[in-house]
């Protein structure tokens, strides 16, 4: 039913077993367990990219998490709205959060081929001996029968559960000593990479669900590995440590590259302010004028003479209201409007003056 995973895994298998067998025999285990592990680098250096934009995709997670915990405040009582707010903010900021499962979801089908490829070198429906394994022709699979590890076949497990694609079900204590360590090492493993990828989440940015994921990946997985490695074959096993052992090295090389693009970033940020930025105490360059603060209006000139002796008019210099000053009117003009006409006689606007009146009557 899966054929269109056992062909293509098997394939690969059968290549590397090709390479490691040409050094070291078609027979020895070292060369069989080299296979599996190079599968297994095979498979994940096909994934290194979506690995890439996983640990991406998680980096901006934390940056808006602070926006994601307001809606889920806001919306805690209409999931449903409060689902489309979080995926609107999500293709906003171009994040995917299929992207960051994607690495993990294609392992599985990998790890469910081989087994069950591991298990088929063994497992023979039909009579007399088993005569192909998908790309492994006969001497193939006698050659993965013979391969033994410290006296084990590398396709034995503690525990043959039907379940899992064992044949008989039952209990082989014998492979013991080579699975138990190697258990322990891949639980171990798998503690190391789930709590170095911890450590690079955001502590402030952390809700009820990553917390228990947390949890989740670096104890009850583990764990699991621990209990349930009783019924993986050694072959699988090792497949389980070289997988954790590359995840390992590939978040450390991954992160730390990001780290240094963040920091090549914030240099170059920083560089712009500090150019745009004027210097303290930089004088203006030559030929620059300086800003003028005060504006004058041009609508109404500034008078700035000198009063004249001679009668002129002279506008006041500094006048607060910036008019024009009246023009000052001469000292025998002004004598002449301040003298009373004679007795009897009309004032200056009628005919004449005080004086002609006067000496008229006179004559």
């Amino acid at each position: 039913m899966l054929e269109f995973i056992y062909y293509p895994v098997s394939f690969i298998l059968w290549c590397w077993h090709r390479v490691f067998g040409f050094v070291f025999g078609d027979n020895n285990a070292i060369a069989w367990i080299l296979a599996i592990m190079f599968l297994t680098f095979t498979v994940r250096g096909i994934m290194f990219k979506p690995f890439v934009n996983q640990v991406r995709s998680m980096k901006k997670m934390q940056e808006f998490a602070p926006e994601l915990k307001k809606i889920q405040k806001k919306y805690a009582n209409d999931r449903q709205r409060q689902a489309a707010e979080m995926q609107k903010l999500q293709r906003e900021h171009g994040v995917n959060p299929l992207g960051s499962c994607l690495p993990m979801l294609l392992q599985i089908p990998v790890f469910i081929g081989l087994n069950w490829v591991l298990r088929a070198f063994s497992y023979n429906p039909g009579p007399g001996p088993k005569t192909r394994n998908y790309f492994f022709d006969q001497s193939g699979v006698e050659s993965y029968l013979n391969a033994k590890l410290f006296g084990v076949n590398i396709g034995e497990a503690i525990h043959a559960t039907s379940m899992l694609g064992g044949a008989n079900g039952m209990w082989n204590w014998g492979v013991a000593p080579v699975a138990i360590p190697l258990m322990i090492l891949a639980s171990i493993l798998t503690h190391l990479t789930a709590r170095h990828s911890a450590a690079r989440q955001d502590p402030t940015a952390a809700t009820a669900q990553t917390a228990m994921m947390q949890k989740l990946t670096m104890y009850i997985f583990p764990l699991g590995v621990l209990v349930f490695g009783a019924f993986f074959p050694i072959g699988l096993l090792f497949y389980w440590l070289a997988n954790n052992g590359w995840t390992l090295m590939q978040q450390r090389l991954v992160y730390k590259k990001i780290d240094k693009e963040e920091e090549a970033k914030k240099a170059e940020a920083k560089e712009k302010r500090d150019a745009l930025a004027p210097k303290p105490g930089a004088k203006p360059k030559p030929g620059q004028k300086p800003v003028q603060q005060r504006k004058v209006d041009e609508a109404e000139p500034l008078v700035d003479e000198e009063p004249s002796t001679n009668g002129k008019a002279s506008g006041k210099a500094g006048s607060p209201h910036k008019f024009a000053q009246q023009p000052a009117r001469s000292q025998n003009a002004t004598t002449q409007q301040r003298k009373k006409p004679g007795s009897g006689g009309k004032g200056a606007g009628q005919k004449g003056s005080g004086q002609k009146g006067s000496g008229q009557k006179r004559r």
